[in-house]
C-alpha cells in the first residue's frame, strides 16, 4: 500500500503457494477520504478476478499430472527409457507407447513420444512399411498438438517429427520458438531446434542451438546432438570439423545409422576413402541401406553434398544403395 496526497493505491498479487509461480497481478487506486468504498471496491474485484485466474491454475496443474490411468504412465516411462537408450529399442519403444496411447487417447507425453519413434524408424531404416508409418507417426504428431497446450516437451517432439514427415518447416519452427520461450532451460528443446534448423538449411544457427543444449546438459545424452553438430559441419562443407562430432556420436549410440552415413561422405570428400569404406562396412552391419533418403534436408546442395560423399565411399561396392 502507498499513500500520497490524500490519495492511496493498493497493489495485490497472487502467488502459487507449491510452487512459487506469479498467477496474478494488479492494483487499485482511490481517495482516501473514500476508504471504506476503496476497500469494498478492492475486495470485491480482487474476488472476481482471483476465481478465474485460480480456475485457469487448477486446470493447468491438472494438465501437468502425466494420466489418470497409472497403467499407461508405466508403459510411457519403459518406453521413454528404451528410446534414449539406444536406436535398436526404437520399435520396442513405439510398441509400449501404442498401448499406452490405446488407454489413454488423449495422452499428450505419450503421442509426441510415439511420433518420434515413427520418425526415427523411417531415418534409421528400421520400418517394415515406411509409408505407413510416415502416415502413423504424423497422426500421432497432429494430435499431441491438439492437446499440448503450454507442455514444452509435447510441442517440441510433435513439431520436429512434423518437421521430418514434410510439414512447413517454418510453422514447425514457430512451435518450437514458442517450446523454447515456455522453457528456456529445455536442452532437449534446444537440440531439437538444432536438428529442425539444420534441416532448414540453417547449420550455423543449429550449432548455436545444439552448442545450448550440450551447456544446459554435459553431462546426459541429448537426444541426437552430436550427430546433429557433425551433419551441420558436413553441410556447411566443414568435412574435417564434422568427422570428430560423428565418431562422437557413433561411440554414443552404435546402433544409429545416419551418424555412420555422414562420417563416411565426410571421410570421402576429404579424399580418405579407405576410411570411408570402412566405415561404410560398419554401417552394413547395421541396415543394407547405405545411401538413404534426405528428403528432409530442405537445401537441394546440401542432399547433393550427402549423395556425392556416399558415392566416392561406397565406389564399385553399391550393392544396397537407396536414394
Amino acid at each position: 500500500m502507498r499513500k500520497a496526497v490524500g490519495r492511496v493505491r493498493i497493489t495485490a498479487q497472487l502467488i502459487g503457494a507449491e510452487s512459487g509461480a506469479h498467477l496474478w497481478a494488479d492494483h487499485f487506486d482511490g481517495s482516501l477520504e473514500d476508504i471504506f468504498e476503496l476497500q469494498d471496491k478492492v475486495a470485491s474485484s480482487v474476488a472476481g478476478i482471483i476465481e478465474p485466474a485460480l480456475h485457469a491454475a487448477e486446470i493447468a496443474r491438472s494438465a501437468e499430472r502425466p494420466t489418470a490411468d497409472l497403467t499407461a504412465y508405466d508403459l510411457y516411462l519403459r518406453a521413454h527409457m528404451a528410446v534414449v537408450s539406444s536406436a535398436r529399442r526404437i520399435p520396442e519403444a513405439l510398441r509400449l507407447l501404442e498401448q499406452a496411447i490405446e488407454r489413454d487417447p488423449h495422452y499428450g507425453p505419450a503421442l509426441g513420444w510415439a511420433a518420434v519413434c515413427c520418425h526415427r524408424l523411417l531415418v534409421d531404416n528400421r520400418s517394415e512399411n515406411p509409408e505407413a508409418d510416415r502416415l502413423k507417426g504424423a497422426n500421432f504428431a497432429r494430435r499431441a498438438l491438439e492437446v499440448a497446450g503450454d507442455d514444452p516437451g509435447i510441442l517440441i517432439n510433435a513439431s520436429g517429427a512434423l518437421a521430418y514427415f514434410g510439414e512447413d518447416i517454418g510453422a514447425m519452427l514457430t512451435f518450437i520458438d514458442r517450446a523454447l520461450a515456455l522453457n528456456p532451460n529445455f536442452a532437449r528443446g534446444w537440440s531439437i531446434s538444432g536438428l529442425v534448423r539444420m534441416w532448414a538449411g540453417q547449420p550455423d544457427v543449429a550449432i548455436e542451438h545444439v552448442e545450448a543444449a550440450l551447456r544446459l546438459s554435459p553431462r546426459a545424452r541429448v537426444a541426437t546432438s552430436l550427430a546433429t553438430m557433425g551433419t551441420a559441419h558436413f553441410v556447411s562443407g566443414r568435412f574435417a570439423e564434422a568427422v570428430p562430432q560423428l565418431v562422437l556420436a557413433i561411440q554414443e549410440d552404435p546402433g544409429f545409422p545416419l551418424p555412420y552415413r555422414f562420417l563416411a561422405a565426410s571421410y570421402a570428400h576429404l579424399g580418405r576413402l579407405d576410411e570411408a569404406r570402412e566405415i561404410i562396412e560398419r554401417l552394413r552391419f547395421i541396415t543394407p541401406v547405405v545411401i538413404a533418403d534426405v528428403s528432409y534436408l530442405r537445401d537441394p546442395t546440401h542432399r547433393e553434398l550427402y549423395v556425392s560423399g556416399l558415392r566416392l565411399a561406397v565406389g564399385d561396392a553399391g550393392c544396397g544403395v537407396t536414394e
